[in-house]
Order: structure tokens, then sequence, then C-alpha cells
């Protein structure tokens, strides 16, 4: 039965949420697979009540044809899905690394291996009772983090989740890292798998420690526990765009996130004022570099 969920539409800039208008939609996220199968996705029918249909991830070439299937059609951002290629062993992989990214990435892992006694200490977690342990750490991490507190996106504290994690961990579908100094965890990362995408999931570090780059060092230590696993084919970034994806991964495909909506009076409107509010937000970047203008726009998208 397809589920319409009550869904933010957020007015925001950067990292900060200004406020969100809720309507109910269908979701229809596009994975990993489908992305590079090129095909579009059939949209379930929508239930009573429901405002329309929320397409992440559609192929660039896709989108046209996606547009005309409803009254009201809307491009909410474009951006590239990054992965990589998890076939071809660590060594190649770093190889391919610009020679700034592979120095910055030694010269950080050495930093922080000297902050704990000489040695990186990086742990994985893979059973279900791995996974408990991990999640009670991961959470003090979390709890701590910008992804939490601005975006309300660390790492979910819920029996659900927690059970779902000991699942994928009962089927060798799971993999959490955290990176210690002193023993105190500093930094976490849990991807799933499905079909041989590992997907990147949730990632955190402790602020305190942000100059070190704990993130970059952790995941470049995970990308060899994936190199080495034989079930792992690929590494899924998901939606969004970042210089650390772009840095790590070996592939990506221009995507675009849409919202098709009824063409009823408060769908109209709600779209009406994205599109102002975007293309507003649009023109202030366009000043960033303004004396004046450019540090009050900086300090907004912090928030």
């Amino acid at each position: 039965m397809t589920v319409a969920e009550r869904w933010p539409l957020k007015f925001q800039i950067g990292a900060r949420t200004l406020f969100s208008v809720r309507r109910r939609l269908v979701r229809v996220p596009l994975e990993l697979r489908d992305v590079l199968s090129g095909q579009a996705p059939t949209l379930p029918p929508l239930p009573k009540g429901a405002d329309g249909w929320s397409v992440t991830s559609l192929p660039e070439p896709l989108v046209d044809a996606m547009l005309s299937t409803t009254p009201i059609a809307f491009v909410r951002q474009r951006y590239t899905r990054y992965h990589t290629d998890l076939t071809t062993g660590f060594d190649a992989w770093f190889a391919g690394l610009s020679g700034n990214a592979r120095s910055g990435l030694k010269r950080k892992t050495k930093k922080l291996a000297e902050a704990n006694d000489g040695t990186l200490d990086v742990r994985i977690y893979r059973s279900p009772a791995e996974m408990a342990e991990f999640h009670g750490m991961a959470r003090r991490v979390a709890a701590r983090t910008y992804q939490e507190k601005l975006l309300g996106a660390g790492l979910p504290d819920t029996m659900a989740f927690r059970a779902a994690m000991q699942g994928k961990g009962a089927a060798g579908e799971a993999f959490g890292w955290l990176l210690f100094v002193g023993g105190t965890p500093i930094a976490y990362l849990y991807c799933p798998m499905t079909d041989g995408d590992v997907r990147y999931d949730y990632v955190g570090h402790d602020p305190a420690w942000s100059e070190w780059s704990p993130g970059s060092v952790l995941h470049m230590e995970a990308f060899r526990t994936l190199f080495a696993e034989p079930a792992a084919q690929r590494f899924d970034f998901t939606e969004g765009e970042g210089q650390h994806k772009r840095q790590f991964a070996t592939g990506g495909t221009p995507c675009a996130d849409l919202l098709l909506l009824r063409g009823t009076l408060g769908n109209r409107a709600t779209v009406g004022a994205l599109r102002a509010f975007d293309g507003g937000v649009a023109r202030v970047k366009q000043a960033r570099d303004w004396p004046v203008v450019g540090p009050l726009v900086a300090r907004v998208r912090r928030g």
C-alpha cells in the first residue's frame, strides 16, 4: 500500500532552515542501482489526500519527461550522485587521488596517530552485538555534531533504528567505524549495505577535533575495510555534493530532485513561494563577494 507522509518543504539557506511548509507526499527515492540503470521510475498511485510525489536522484536525461507528468512540477535541486567502485582495490583507488589529496590524508593520519601515542585507533563493528556497542558510543559523538544540532540528521536514537542496525548486522550487511583518541571516540561512520551497494548514511565527528579532519581520516580507513570485503561492490555517497565526496568518488551521475504535485491552489502557492525564495537565495549568493553583504550571508548560512 502506497503511503503519503507529511513531508517538510524547507525554505533553507545553506545548512539553516528558516521555516518549512508540510505537504503529504509519496516519496520515490532512487537507489544507486536505479540511478546507474538510467531507467525512469514508475510513480506509484497517489492515496486519497496526497499532494503528490517527491522524486530524488532522478538522472538528468529523464527530468524533462518526468516534469510533464503532473500539473505542477518543480526541480528543487540539482547535484551529482557520486559513487566509488570498490572492486579495484584500495591501493589503486588511493593512487587515483590527486597528489595533494594523498599527502593531505597522510599528514592528517599521522597527526591523529601522534595524538594517540603514535597509533591510529580505528575500530570496526559488524555483528549484532557489535552494532549495539557501536551505537552507544557513536551516539555520544553524534549528540555534539552539527549534523544533529543544525540538521537533525545525527545517528538516530530510536529502538526501531537500533533494531534495524542489528538486523543488518545479523545479515552481514552493516558496517560501523569509530575513531578513538585516548580511548574516547571522536568520529563515527555508519554504512548499511544492500545488494553490494554500501550507503553513506550517517557520519559525524566531535567539533572540538574539526581542525584535525577526523572524518576524512576515518573514511579513508573505512575504505580499507570495504575494498577488502568481497560482497561490497560500490560505495554510494547518496544525494548532495561536497568536496569530500568529489575527492573520494570514482564516478558520478548528474541528478535532480523533483516535486510533482496535484494542481491545487495550495500547491501552486507553495511552489510559487519556493521558486521566489530559491531565486532570492541564488541572487544573494551572487553578492557574497560584496564587502558588506558577503560576511552577512556567511553568518546566515552557518546559522
